[in-house]
């Protein structure tokens, strides 16, 4: 199969970060990469009049592409989510806030809204012995809240997923980029953020053995770390992007 076709190919140079990315499409020209992802883009090169790439901070796209045609005298806009690996397993945060910015998104009743609290430390524990006395595990709960909580985000995958992945309005992703370098290899995959969701979206929602959730292939967990700040608190969603080179 051709490469090209099938949206990946090995480069002789890794993607240090998303100025990279902006640089190659502004010259796209004389850069094969950008020739090969403006390709898949549905583009035929012979009629790109200009292209300009700028980089955008705040949405889940992180570089916007606007291609103006020859002739047509109209200006297509693909928005680009980019991510960087260094390893074939880099897992990769794709979205994070507090619960309480969920429960505005996703309408979360009040007895989930309670269980995501207890899981993220924002409500301390209650049951006895927890494993761990800042906040309450997924497996730890009784079997009716897991019950509960599992049950309402199969309900909502489709739009949790939609929008940890893909965002809402005129910045949402349209394309993710998936860069990845290991030692002096360096190697890209351009996908369809509706290929995207698929893929992470794909299966069901588990409880894991470290009590968390899978949603898919996609990890839902208390975000941690931050030297005990209270931004540990917030909840987050983890991929694999290298999964992609797969798909």
């Amino acid at each position: 199969m051709d490469l090209i076709e099938k949206g990946s190919q090995t480069a002789k140079d890794g993607f240090k970060n998303e100025k990279d990315i902006v640089n190659k499409f502004n010259n796209w020209k004389k850069d094969n990469n950008a020739k090969s992802w403006l390709k898949i883009m549905g583009y035929k090169l012979t009629e790109i009049e200009y292209v300009e790439a700028i980089i955008l901070s705040g949405y889940k796209t992180d570089v916007q592409i606007q291609v103006t045609i020859k002739l047509k005298k109209a200006i297509d806009v693909e928005n680009l989510q980019v991510k960087l690996v260094s390893n074939p397993k880099g897992f990769n945060q794709i979205d994070k806030r507090w619960v309480d910015k969920y429960v505005e998104m996703w309408l979360i009743p009040d007895n989930v809204t309670k269980i995501l609290k207890k899981y993220t430390g924002e409500l301390k524990p209650t049951i006895k012995n927890p494993r761990d006395q800042r906040r309450t595990f997924i497996d730890e709960f009784s079997k009716i809240n897991q019950n509960i909580l599992v049950n309402w985000l199969e309900s909502y995958k489709t739009l949790i997923v939609n929008d940890i992945i893909k965002g809402r309005g005129k910045f949402a992703a349209e394309w993710m980029l998936v860069a990845q370098k290991i030692d002096l290899n360096a190697r890209w995959v351009l996908k369809p953020i509706n290929v995207v969701t698929n893929h992470f979206g794909n299966g069901k929602v588990l409880i894991t053995k470290q009590g968390n959730i899978k949603i898919g292939n996609i990890t839902m967990q208390r975000k941690g770390g931050d030297g005990g700040r209270e931004t540990a608190k917030m909840l987050q969603f983890k991929i694999n992007p290298a999964e992609l080179f797969e798909v």
